[in-house]
C-alpha cells in the first residue's frame, strides 16, 4: 500500500474517540439536511454494485482497476462502484425529475488503486448529488451560484459543530474565490498542479478551480476527468485551506454535465468514442437524457476538515498497513 503520510509535529486531536464519533454523526446529519434544503434535493437509495460493462460505473481517469466479482445466479460479473456520476443522471431520467429538482445519496465506493495518504483511503464515502437543469442554466454563473450554496451549507454545519465543541475553531472563508485552471497556470507558471492549488487556496481560504479535464497552454490538463460526465468547460473542484496539514484540501468535485455536443467532442479528445455503444451515452447524444449539474462531496474529507483531524483514518474505518497502525499509535493518533 503506497503512502505519503505526514503527521504535524505536536498534533493532538481536540476530541476523544467517543466525542469524535458523536461529532461525525452531527456533521453528517446537519450537512445533508442543509445541502438538501439549499439545492432542493430528495434523498434516494443508490447501488453499491453495478453490472460490468453496463457503462454506468465511473471510469475516473480510465486506468483505475475496478473491484469485480462473479455472482452465482447471474452470468454477468458485477463491479463495486467507483462513483455514481452516471448512475445519478440515469436515475433522474428514470424517476421523471424536472428542472430545479434533484437527488442526493450516501455513496460508498472502493477505489483500489488510490494512493493512500493523510486524505486518501481506498474506501470512499461521499454525498453524491445530481439536479436537473435547463439549457439556459448551462453557464458559469449558474455553476458559481451552486458552489456558493454548498459552501453556505458547510459554514452552517461548522457553526453547529463549534457550538458543541468550541475548542474546534479554525475559520472557514464563506467568500468563495473563483479561478480557472488556465488563469491559475498563468499565475504560477513555475509550480506544479498541487503547488498551484496550495498557493491559491492558502491566499484565499476557499477556492473553486474551474475547467478541469482539457489540456491547458502547457499541453497538460490540470487534473484528469472522465470525458462522459462533466463538461470540462463547466466543472471544477471546491477546495479549502487545511490549517492542520498546511495544504489545500479538495472537498468536492462537481460540474454541469455533458450535453450531446460536449459529449461528442470530449469522447473524441479522449479517444473513447467506443463508449457510444452504451445506453447512457446514446440517451445523451439523442437529447433524451435530462441536462443536469452534480457532484460528490467527501463525507470523511468534510469531517476531517471540520474536526481538524490530521488523518482521514481518524474519521472513517478502512484498511491500513500494520506499520501505519504502529506509527500512528506512537504519535497519539487513533485510527477508527
Amino acid at each position: 500500500m503506497s503512502r505519503s503520510v505526514n503527521i504535524p509535529e505536536g498534533y493532538k486531536s481536540h476530541l476523544s474517540l467517543r466525542e469524535t464519533q458523536h461529532a461525525i454523526k452531527q456533521i453528517k446529519d446537519t450537512f445533508q439536511q442543509s445541502l438538501s434544503f439549499a439545492l432542493t434535493l430528495d434523498r434516494v437509495t443508490a447501488p453499491l454494485i453495478v453490472p460490468k460493462d453496463s457503462g454506468i460505473n465511473d471510469d475516473l481517469n480510465g486506468v483505475e482497476r475496478k473491484v469485480e466479482f462473479s455472482i452465482k445466479e447471474i452470468e454477468t460479473n458485477a463491479e463495486v462502484v467507483q462513483s455514481l456520476a452516471k448512475w445519478k443522471r440515469m436515475a433522474l431520467y428514470r424517476y421523471g425529475y424536472k428542472p430545479g429538482e434533484g437527488i442526493y445519496t450516501d455513496m460508498n465506493a472502493i477505489r483500489r488503486d488510490d494512493n493512500v495518504d493523510n486524505i486518501h483511503s481506498i474506501f470512499v464515502d461521499q454525498w453524491d448529488w445530481e439536479k436537473v437543469i435547463t439549457a439556459e442554466d448551462r453557464n458559469i454563473e449558474f455553476l458559481k451560484d451552486t458552489v456558493r450554496s454548498i459552501v453556505k451549507a458547510i459554514v452552517y454545519t461548522k457553526r453547529q459543530v463549534t457550538l458543541r465543541y468550541p475548542q474546534i475553531n479554525n475559520p472557514i472563508n464563506e467568500d468563495v474565490f473563483f479561478i480557472t485552471t488556465q488563469e491559475l497556470l498563468d499565475k504560477y507558471p513555475d509550480l506544479d498542479t498541487k503547488a498551484r492549488e496550495d498557493a491559491i487556496v492558502k491566499e484565499h481560504g476557499t477556492v473553486f478551480i474551474m475547467g478541469i479535464g482539457a489540456p491547458l497552454s502547457n499541453g497538460e490538463p490540470h487534473d484528469g476527468r472522465a470525458p462522459d460526465y462533466d463538461d470540462w468547460s463547466l466543472n471544477g473542484d471546491l477546495m479549502v485551506w487545511n490549517e492542520v496539514l498546511g495544504h489545500a484540501l479538495e472537498i468536492s468535485s462537481m460540474g454541469i454535465r455533458v450535453d450531446s455536443k460536449s459529449l461528442a467532442s470530449q469522447l473524441k479528445a479522449a479517444n473513447a468514442e467506443d463508449r457510444m455503444k452504451f445506453e447512457f451515452h446514446k440517451l445523451i447524444a439523442e437529447g433524451t437524457m435530462p441536462l443536469t449539474i452534480g457532484g460528490g462531496i467527501g463525507q470523511s474529507r468534510l469531517c476531517m476538515f471540520l474536526l481538524e483531524k490530521a488523518h482521514i483514518g481518524e474519521v472513517q474505518a478502512s484498511v491500513w498497513t500494520e506499520d501505519m497502525y504502529k506509527e500512528f499509535e506512537a504519535k497519539g493518533i487513533t485510527l477508527l
